[in-house]
């Protein structure tokens, strides 16, 4: 029997199922809002969680997401060298604005924007990987040919 998700999540699973995908959003009792917390939560290593981190060219305002690997932190002046501009993290209202959801539960896709995605080439390796899912609770597992699938995004290097 289906779960019954909270609206945030629902919007990602809807936007899952629009790809034909079979990944399914879990709500977990605990934390997902931090990579180390949604490794703990659903049993896999850091490396394998997708941070969706949001970023702001200085100069022109564009918002651009990064799926980097939990493990890593992005390099700003690589990011810089892709994006053409000085990179800026974004606030709080910036990314709800831009995406639908609050930090800590940013997914790879489904934003009511259209952004620039760049894709860590860390999480290639990996046979299975876990993303945000709208909540600080809500994850779905998928490949990372799936993650390219729903974002359309290019795989770099970023740390």
């Amino acid at each position: 029997m289906a779960q019954n998700l909270s609206s945030s999540a629902q919007k990602v699973q809807d936007a899952l199922n629009a790809f034909g995908l079979t990944c399914r959003v879990v709500e977990m009792p605990q934390t997902t809002r931090t990579a180390d917390d949604a490794a703990r939560a659903v049993g896999c290593t850091v490396g394998q969680i997708v941070k969706s981190l949001i970023f702001i060219g200085k100069q022109s305002g564009r918002p651009v997401l990064v799926a980097t690997s939990g493990a890593n932190r992005v390099d700003k002046k690589k990011l810089a060298d892709l994006i053409g501009e000085s990179p800026g993290r974004a606030d709080a209202d910036f990314v709800r604005k831009t995406t639908g959801y609050a930090i800590g539960g940013v997914p790879p896709t489904g934003h009511v924007q259209n952004i620039t995605v760049f894709i860590d080439e860390d999480l290639i390796q990996y046979e299975e990987i876990w993303a945000a899912a709208g909540t600080p609770r809500a994850v779905f597992k998928l490949t990372p040919r799936d993650l390219l699938k729903i974002t359309g995004g290019k795989v770099v290097a970023v740390k």
